[in-house]
């Protein structure tokens, strides 16, 4: 059952207050088979740089939004704003600015043991998926809360609260049908500037989201197996 939708306001400082969580609990049996789609569908997810630019219902992105603001977060203060561009003057004005910040970290910045790092996945300073995937979605967090009156409150685990929230994003993106990117263009000051946001926000990432085109590549990996990152006591 969904819940009824209420706006949030903060809780700094209030008493805690429990309410009762009682999901439905599955067999075991529909745990496991659950979990088996699961793994196979996301074993199934790339990263894409190559985009069609048809579009996407818009309804989809927002309602992986909708998932993404469903993860936890720090003292439950959802330090996070998601901003969809779809207008294609605004991801040129982006991929311009992006690009002009690859530039200088492909010619030197980043160093040669990243770019060593970087050769097999086959990128380079230009970012045509900018521009040709048909939204994007740029990811701010909240480095701390302003109030109507201007009061401040500081944020805690911005980072990893955001982190954790742009993976469930890809998730449901992914299992949406759609497929994205995680692009972090450093320094990524241009991207507050261009879209308007506010002091206390601070760019985390931006995520090209469409369908693959015809066409697209990607290239060849191996994942790591799942005893290589599974240690089981």
């Amino acid at each position: 059952m969904t819940r009824t939708a209420q706006r949030w306001t903060p809780i700094h400082g209030e008493p805690y207050r429990p309410e009762p969580y009682r999901p439905e609990r599955p067999r075991p049996d529909v745990c496991v088979a659950r979990a088996a789609e699961l793994r196979g569908r996301m074993e199934e997810r790339r990263t894409v740089r190559m985009f069609s630019a048809d579009p996407v219902p818009p309804e989809v992105v927002r309602d992986a939004v909708a998932c993404a603001r469903t993860a936890p977060s720090g003292a439950h203060q959802q330090p996070w704003t998601f901003v969809l561009v779809r207008d294609a003057g605004v991801r040129r004005a982006i991929r311009e600015a992006a690009e002009h910040e690859e530039r200088v970290s492909y010619d030197g910045r980043l160093g040669e043991e990243w770019l060593a790092a970087l050769r097999p996945l086959g990128t380079d300073e230009v970012k045509p998926h900018l521009t040709d995937a048909p939204a994007l979605i740029v990811v701010f967090q909240q480095r701390y809360w302003v109030g109507p009156d201007g009061t401040r409150r500081k944020h805690y685990y911005v980072n990893e609260s955001v982190g954790i929230a742009v993976g469930v994003l890809l998730t449901a993106l992914h299992l949406s049908g759609l497929a994205a990117l995680v692009h972090t263009p450093s320094p990524m000051g241009f991207l507050r500037e261009v879209l308007g946001r506010p002091a206390n926000e601070k760019a985390f990432a931006v995520l090209p989201v469409g369908y693959p085109a015809e066409d697209c590549v990607v290239p060849a990996l191996v994942r790591k197996s799942l005893d290589q990152v599974l240690v089981e006591v």
